[in-house]
Formats: C-alpha cells, structure tokens, sequence
C-alpha cells in the first residue's frame, strides 16, 4: 500500500489555522491527524468535514467553541488534511473510513460526545453513532445525510460524482469556493488545496463521490441501512442545521427530522450559506451547538 504524506512545509502560514497538530495511528503505518482544542476534562465536540475539505474548514468554528467551555477535536479523515493518503483509489471504501474513525474514538476514548458532521462527516458520523451508541450525546447534521441507496438522488450529486471521477482538471481550493456563498480569499483557497500537491494525494477525494450508495445493492447500503434502524429509534437530541443554498442536500433535514424521534421539539434551523456552510454561518451554527447543548444535559 503506496501511503504519502503531505509535507509540512505546506501547512505553514495558513490564515486563521495555527493549532497544535497530533496524530495517532489508526491501522498499521497509517497515522490521522486531529485538532484538540479546550479542557480535556470537557465533554468533546466532535467536528467532522467531509469531500474535499479538512479540519481547516473548522477554523472559525474552534475558537468559539472552546470559548463556551468546550473540547473541541476536528480529525482530518484518511486521505486528507495531514492525515496520510493512500494513493490508490481503490483502497478507500464507506467501511473503511468508518473502521478507521472508530479506532480514533477507542483510542481517544471519546465519550458524551456532540456531534457535528456535513457532507461525508454526516455519512460516516451517523454511522459511527449509530454503530457506537453509548458514546454520542446528541447530534447536529448540516447538510448531510446516511443515504442507504433507496432515495432519489439529486442531480448535481450525479454532476459532481462524474466530475470528480473523469475530469482530468481537480482543482480542490477552488472547488470548495464554489461551494460557499461568500469570496474566499487566495490564501484560503490555497489553504485547501495545502494537503494534495500532487495527483496521487487527491485520490481519496477524488474515490469518496462513488463510495455514496445511489443503488440499493451498494456494498455500504446494508450497514447504512442497519444504521437507519438504529437512527429510527434514537430519542437523544438530533438536531438539523442545514443551509439555504445546498442543492445536493435539500430536504435532507426534514426527512431526518421526521424519521428520528431525538429530533422532535427541537429548534432546527436554516442559516445562509452554500455546500460549505461552515464558511458562510460559523456563529450561527456554534450558536446553535451551544444552545442544544445547554438545553440538553448528557444523560
């Protein structure tokens, strides 16, 4: 298995990113990097990013956060961020991903934990919760889903998939601007693409569109659908954060919302912004984050 790292050298200097990296090993010579941030007695706010983004894309959201009171860890998923990257597409897979994050928790021993995913985090943070029950607290999803290959998928999903997959042109900093309503600055969009200076770091942004399942039959539908019962049957908070400008996620908040009982009576919200809204409402959503977890002690 051909692993690469990222040089370090690529992360100097990046507006608004300047936390204390650490790394653990989540299968034998594949080291994952993390961001921890806040009182290490606290209970943890797990951030997770999803295609083609990494914890970067948290970066206004950590200082708030651990201002509240909270520790706040923001992981880079296999093949991004300075987590290593295999350079062969076909190593990555939706278990895969799921394998290696659970190894982070039970290494970390995470435990009362807020989640937050969007995009791929809401696909494998769902499942780790659902998965790992005993761990998670309550859970907040912007724009993202668990999709088990029965849904109707959008149109732009289709674009992207066969976009990522064929286009010989990847350009990652510029994709994520397209994604968020407000102007990256040039700084920022190098930032994202700091961690693939090369054709052989992008394949697993470039593997991560085929792996949603958009056929029954997908080899993750299954477990995705397993998850679903689980989900249907979670009476901890579920909280939806969604924007007002994802065409791949639209509706996806309000099907959630009517399908797991945790999300009943709670004030979900929609706030400005495109794919990214990390990008375009980090207040809003930190604000949202806070109050559910004021409102809802840990059980």
């Amino acid at each position: 298995m051909d692993i690469l790292r990222t040089p370090e050298d690529r992360f100097r200097g990046l507006p608004g990113y300047d936390f204390a990296p650490h790394w653990l090993e989540v299968a034998p010579g594949l080291r994952l990097h993390y961001v921890d941030e806040g009182p290490r007695n606290a209970a943890p706010v797990l951030l997770l990013h999803g295609e083609p983004t990494w914890s970067y894309l948290y970066r206004h959201m950590i200082p708030l956060l651990v201002a509240a009171g909270h520790r706040v860890i923001a992981p880079d998923l296999i093949g991004f961020g300075k987590s290593d990257k295999i350079a062969d597409r076909a190593a990555y897979s939706f278990a895969g991903h799921v394998a290696w994050m659970k190894t982070f928790l039970e290494q970390l021993d995470l435990r009362g934990i807020t989640l937050f995913g969007q995009d791929w985090g809401s696909l494998i943070g769902l499942r780790l919760a659902a998965e790992n029950e005993a761990r998670f607290a309550r859970i907040v999803i912007g724009n993202g889903m668990l999709p088990t290959g029965d849904e109707k998928v959008p149109p732009a999903f289709k674009l992207w998939k066969t976009f990522a997959l064929y286009t010989p042109w990847f350009p990652i900093g510029r994709i994520v601007a397209a994604g968020v309503r407000r102007k990256l600055s040039p700084a920022e969009i190098a930032a994202y693409d700091a961690p693939f200076p090369t054709a052989g770091h992008k394949a697993a942004a470039r593997a991560f569109p085929a792996l949603v399942p958009v056929t029954p039959d997908n080899p993750a539908s299954a477990a995705n659908r397993a998850a679903w019962q689980v989900l249907a049957s979670w009476h901890k908070p579920f909280l939806t954060t969604f924007s007002t400008g994802d065409p791949i996620t639209r509706g996806g908040d309000h099907y959630m919302q009517k399908r797991i009982p945790g999300a009943a009576g709670l004030p979900h919200i929609r706030v400005r912004g495109g794919h990214f809204l990390q990008e375009d409402s980090p207040v809003e959503l930190v604000q949202a984050i806070n109050d559910l977890v004021a409102r809802t002690p840990a059980p």
